[in-house]
């Protein structure tokens, strides 16, 4: 059978797997008394196991399958949560996403077999206490009911034994209306991977049923200690001839029977009795093991529907066909722009009111398909937990960690180019910012640093911090190392602004720590960061104080895609500024501009704004000569003001913003281009290039 048409499929699903994964062993370690925790982890490892097993994944089924033999002697209390071993799963993880990364890149697992972490984990095995072996007497209600049965035949195989505590979710599952079937399953003898396709049946009937028991055993199915049968009981709401229909369309399926079983009250009334009556403490013990074992896969089952129930309701869209939607309705703003301009025609009553249904129809089309491409922050923010365990562990620092804001949401394109700054801004904090454990108690301050990573909406853009505790930004350091680069003299470093020192941290190449490390003093990070922040058409802002601590501000753009902007004219060729950039549009007299060292500038509101005549910078003939009134656009950049010098103001417009190709990537003042109304193009101004 051919498994690479389900290829895409795996990878997405193994990426949440191991995302989950993550962040299970995270909260692990902090409580490793919680069992629910403990048993999603196995969850997943067993799922894990059994998609790629099915995938024809054999080392990372095999690794899988060594992580669960260690997770169930860790629910059985034969091995101790440490932080050894919480490191060797996380060990487990890292190479699960080099496997998962290799097959989304080349179609395989690679060759690399992880010998060492699967030593790990067998000694890990071989070195816990010895359980001795009990056999499982007949439960004395299956003697009082009746379900098995030495006698059967090929086509009629007996129904399972059944404790008390199974009648009693196959009673409430009938109180609720729900049928409850005994299904054996009969491979065909040439099966080559019968756990494989034993994985598939099991994922078949999860889709509409609970399964509650399994002979033999779902562990022995995974390792194939069976022979090419086995039988499972299910609950659901549907009837037989589902099952029939599904399971039959599995190959290598020869033979499917189906039996219902009955819910009887009063065979479990005599199996209590006689269990009460027996006095065998030992019966009684396993018992109550058994009934909490059972309350604990309620608990799960439960959890597991709730969870089907809402990602049920959800569908797998590639990104290609989403901005491919997103072009097909741009498109469409700007046939209905043209429209609206349109000279020649008469424009009646009817006309103007299919033109505003048209636009009404168009606006709630946009915002559904910006709505689709929204993703929250939490896509991101998820990997960083832990990111900040293994550098402080590796510093030698304690950490901690708060998240806030995660369901936050942006565009995807926005979404995959924060991930890089993000990383940055953390490891900048926990290498420069908190203080080594002795200096923060010699300091008065707590031994653990925090860090807190919010994210929120603030009208159209979406702002995300990163605050810690720590040091703060030495601003003598950062100006004596400015002055050591010849970057500045020292009497231009006398007269700036804390601002315009921490500016000199965005310098590429420039960086004040005193050895190069593993994390650091190569100057290579904040630079990065603002180069990639306003790529995206967002700014970085910072607030620091010395001994503690600094905030990181990003501010980023919704969306990248469709935007509203201001037109304005120079010389004859229009030009767009993103709106949200846009402080003030205001007209000047020529004799308010002043020059301060080489620089036009005015004075507004008590500050000094320099100005930009953008036909000198975009080179466009002035064919206007000289004016008496000039036509100021003041943008903002962060909280900095830069004047443009435009010839007319346009005004507002919708407009969908067109990437300029690789070939004139390279032009700095220009982030891309727009198709006008009247179908000419109109360059988008760069604010955060040309402002100073």
């Amino acid at each position: 059978m051919d498994m690479s048409q389900y290829q895409e499929i795996f990878i997405e699903e193994t990426k949440e797997h191991l995302q989950s994964l993550n962040q299970c062993l995270l909260t692990l370690e902090k409580d490793p008394g919680d069992s629910s925790v403990l048993n999603e982890i196995f969850r997943v490892a067993h799922t894990l196991k059994g998609m790629s097993g099915t995938m024809g994944f054999k080392r990372m089924s095999r690794l899988t399958h060594d992580m669960e033999n260690v997770l169930q002697a860790l629910r059985n209390n034969e091995v101790k949560v440490t932080t050894k071993l919480i490191d060797l799963l996380f060990k487990c993880l890292d190479a699960l996403e080099n496997y998962t990364t290799m097959v989304a890149e080349t179609g395989s697992e690679g060759i690399e077999e992880n010998l060492n972490i699967i030593d790990a984990l067998s000694n890990i095995i071989k070195g816990k206490a010895p359980q001795a072996a009990t056999a499982a007497k007949p439960s004395s209600f299956a003697a009082a009911h009746g379900t098995a049965s030495s006698a059967s035949t090929d086509d009629n195989p007996p129904l399972l034994a059944l404790n008390q505590y199974d009648m009693n979710v196959i009673n409430k599952a009938a109180d609720l209306g729900n049928n409850t079937y005994q299904i054996t399953l009969k491979l065909n003898k040439g099966c080559v991977l019968k756990s494989a396709r034993a994985f598939v049946i099991f994922k078949t009937l999860e889709r509409y049923s609970e399964i509650i028991k399994s002979d033999p055993s779902v562990q022995d199915i995974e390792d194939e200690k069976f022979d090419y049968e086995f039988t499972l009981i299910v609950i659901t709401k549907e009837d037989e001839s589902v099952f029939q229909k599904d399971l039959n369309s599995i190959s290598e399926v020869d033979k499917i029977i189906i039996r219902q079983v009955q819910a009887k009250r009063e065979a479990v009334a005599a199996g209590l009795k006689a269990g009460s009556e027996s006095g065998d403490s030992d019966g009684r013990a396993r018992d109550e093991q058994a009934a909490q074992q059972n309350s604990d896969t309620n608990q799960v089952n439960s959890d597991l529907s709730a969870k089907k129930a809402k990602t049920g309701k959800t569908v797998r869209v590639d990104i290609e066909r989403l901005d491919l939607l997103l072009n097909l309705v741009s498109e469409l703003i700007i046939q209905k722009t043209r429209l609206e301009g349109l000279e020649g025609i008469t424009k009646t009553k009817d006309w103007a009111e299919t033109l505003e249904y048209l636009e009404k129809i168009t606006t709630n089309l946009h915002d559904a398909v910006m709505k689709v491409r929204m993703v929250p922050v939490e896509t991101v923010f998820n990997r960083f937990p832990r990111m900040i365990r293994d550098i402080s562990k590796n510093l030698g620092k304690e950490v901690e960690l708060t998240m806030s804001g995660e369901e936050t949401e942006l565009d995807r394109t926005v979404i995959d180019e924060i991930g890089d700054p993000l990383i940055h801004l953390l490891r900048n904090s926990v290498d420069h910012g908190i203080e080594p454990i002795e200096t923060r108690r010699s300091a008065g301050k707590p031994e653990t640093g925090k860090i807190a990573l919010r994210a929120y909406q603030d009208g159209n853009n979406v702002v995300i911090e990163v605050e810690d505790d720590g040091a703060g930004i030495n601003t003598e350091k950062v100006k004596k190392k400015a002055i050591e680069k010849g970057l500045i003299n020292k009497d231009m470093a006398a007269n700036l602004t804390q601002k315009e020192i921490i500016d000199f941290l965005f310098k590429p190449s420039f960086s004040t720590a005193d050895k190069v490390t593993d994390l650091s003093g190569r100057g290579v990070g904040l630079d990065v960061v603002k180069t990639k922040i306003e790529m995206l058409g967002g700014v970085v802002e910072v607030e620091t104080a010395l001994g503690k601590g600094s905030r990181f501000f990003i501010r980023l753009p919704l969306t990248l895609a469709i935007i509203q902007a201001l037109l304005v004219m120079v010389g004859n060729e229009k030009y767009a500024i993103q709106l949200s950039s846009i402080h003030k549009i205001m007209n000047i007299a020529p004799e308010e501009i002043k020059l301060v060292q080489n620089q036009e500038v005015i004075l507004y509101r008590n500050m000094v704004v320099p100005i930009v005549r953008l036909d000198k910078v975009l080179e466009v003939p002035n064919e206007n000569g000289d004016q008496k009134v000039l036509k100021l656009v003041i943008v903002k950049r962060g909280d900095r003001l830069t004047g443009f010098v435009v010839d007319k103001v346009l005004g507002q417009q919708e407009i969908v913003q067109k990437s300029l190709g690789k070939f004139l990537s390279g032009i700095k003042v220009v982030t891309s281009a727009t198709i006008l109304g009247d179908g000419n193009v109109a360059l988008i101004l760069d604010v955060n290039a040309l402002a100073h």
